[in-house]
């Protein structure tokens, strides 16, 4: 249910903030007092596109704000869905527009224009002009049958989603998999000749990086030699002044030291470690200059090697591993094609299985509409009648065809409608009128009242075109839906505005040479002096007072009824 509205530097409107009820919230005004920018702030939260000829002439910025309060399980999950959790059973949506940018959020959280209106769709469903031509759509008819066919369907509908998405999938791979012979030899012999070229070379994982090694160390074994002559010549071949000599000389010197001061003998031991390191080290580097050799052969194989490796890296992958894996895959591959007609055989069987239970789903789907369907047909042509169309007939049209196959079945449905005398039954889509379809509307609304999900319903223009009696029956479908739901409408009419459970007034006022738009909810005799002016009284006597209030007394007991 929308709890508050607040409205901000929104055209005519400086600032405004108004609190709705749950049952049926009438606002009415004069016209021009700025209605329609009440629907239009609305709209704006909601993640209307925004315009910044919407800014109020002088201000840096629009905004708006919506706050929800949400009790219903499946909104709840919807919007967890969407990122939005609930802070104290509430949701807040707000929008500033500038002349440059507009921000979305969500609880305070900036969200994009779609989250917004995903969001919104859950909240609240505004019912104007140009909602009302969703009825000329006949994917809108089908909605409209199911929703009023109930849980049953629903029931149906899920499990008809998922064995739709399951055939679908199964057509798919066995398309996909339906090669001719001619495209089939290709693709074996190409998947035979990598996986020939893959197993030949025998790899083998860390392979590449020991030849690596290898390869480094005989490309440039005379410079190895060189620095590992170097290193030893300084360990021990270096004239009179290797390291070995020049530790030999330091024991001499520190023995000698050692006889005057005892402290230094520890520093003769650990010379003595070091100079039979040194030792050992330069031993290990002749050895290693006796080893080596330049074997040109070796040198030769190892790069044969190397580039066998890298060659296959640039074409299967970039390391040994990864190699492996696409050879592995590309026997699978084989070993299916080696299969194909098995394979084949059962995917068509599975798709075959799919599209069954498939059809079965279908054919109880159709039996619910068809079953449901002469129940709305009467139903709503009753309420076409209470609302002022006095030879109104409807027909549900129901046709089940393989090419509307989809995840709600395999029906069609076109709503047809005849509203005069002698007149043939014709699509509605070439039938209503602009306020015909308002009409409509809301006798669906009214019948789907209990089943629409959707807790906040807005109403624009509802009125447009009616008058007298039509005009109440319009207010008794008002009221019906109140019962199920939070309704804010938008009224010239006293006989809607007489239902109201919660009632706004708009007036346009001058303000420091500024037109203004200012709104305020009504008590019980404010409410009696608009029902009064809306009756046409251009001064409130005290007739017109008693007409207002007995207006209100009648909308009152129809309401209790």
């Amino acid at each position: 249910m929308l709890e508050e509205l607040k409205v901000k530097n929104v055209a005519l409107i400086h600032e405004a903030e108004l609190s709705f009820q749950e049952g049926l919230n009438i606002i009415t005004g004069e016209t021009g007092a700025g209605k329609s920018i009440l629907i239009d702030s609305i709209m704006l939260a909601l993640g209307r596109r925004a315009d910044k000829m919407l800014i109020r002439q002088g201000a840096e910025h629009a905004y708006v704000e919506l706050v929800f309060l949400v009790r219903e399980q499946k909104i709840i999950e919807g919007l967890l869905q969407l990122g939005v959790s609930l802070e104290d059973e509430r949701v807040t949506l707000t929008r500033r527009v500038e002349k440059e940018r507009s921000i979305c959020r969500i609880n305070g959280e900036v969200v994009s224009a779609r989250i917004l209106q995903q969001a919104a769709q859950l909240l609240i469903d505004i019912h104007g002009q140009q909602e009302n031509i969703t009825l000329l759509k006949e994917k809108k008819h089908l909605e409209i049958l199911d929703l009023y066919c109930g849980k049953t369907l629903a029931d149906v509908k899920e499990k008809l989603a998922d064995a739709y998405s399951e055939y679908t999938e199964a057509c798919r791979k066995l398309e996909e998999e339906s090669v001719s012979d001619s495209q089939k030899q290709r693709e074996m012999d190409l998947a035979s000749f990598e996986l020939g070229e893959i197993n030949e070379a025998q790899l083998s994982v860390g392979e590449d990086e020991e030849l690596e090694d290898e390869f480094r160390k005989l490309s440039n074994a005379d410079l190895l030699a060189q620095y590992v002559t170097q290193a030893q010549q300084c360990l021990d071949h270096f004239e009179d002044r290797s390291a070995l000599t020049l530790i030999g000389e330091a024991l001499k010197s520190l023995r000698a030291a050692g006889k005057i001061d005892t402290e230094l003998d520890a520093l003769c031991e650990d010379l003595l470690d070091a100079e039979d390191k040194v030792r050992q080290s330069a031993r290990w580097l002749g050895h290693y200059l006796d080893q080596q050799t330049v074997d040109e052969g070796r040198l030769y194989e190892v790069g044969q090697r190397l580039d066998l490796y890298n060659r296959l890296k640039q074409k299967y992958g970039n390391t040994v591993e990864e190699i492996l894996a696409y050879g592995r895959m590309k026997q699978e591959y084989l070993d299916k094609l080696a299969d194909m007609e098995q394979y084949l055989a059962g995917l068509k069987e599975k798709a075959e299985k799919a599209k069954e239970r498939l059809d079965v789903l279908c054919e109880k789907a159709d039996a619910i509409r068809r079953k449901k369907a002469p129940l709305l047909e009467k139903e709503l042509t009753k309420a076409l009648l209470e609302l002022g169309f006095s030879h109104a007939a409807f027909q549900v049209e129901i046709r089940q065809e393989e090419s509307f196959l989809g995840k709600d079945g395999s029906n069609r449905v076109s709503f047809l409608i005849s509203l005069n005398a002698g007149e043939s039954m014709r699509p509605l889509t070439d039938v209503a009128s602009g306020g015909e379809l308002s009409r409509i509307m809301l006798a669906l609304k009214s019948i789907l009242a209990s089943a629409d999900e959707t807790p906040t319903l807005i109403f624009d223009e509802v009125d447009a075109g009616i008058s007298g009696q039509t005009a109440w029956k319009v207010a008794e479908k008002m009221a019906v839906i109140g019962k199920h739901h939070q309704l804010l409408c938008i009224t010239h009419l006293p006989q809607i505005a007489a239902m109201a459970d919660a009632h706004f007034r708009i007036e346009k006022n001058e303000d420091k040479e500024k037109t203004v738009t200012k709104i305020d909810r009504l008590d019980e005799e404010g409410m009696t002096m608009e029902l009064a002016r809306l009756l046409g009284s251009d001064t409130v006597t005290d007739s017109a007072l008693e007409n207002a209030r007995e207006l209100k007394e009648k909308a009152n007991v129809e309401k209790a009824g």
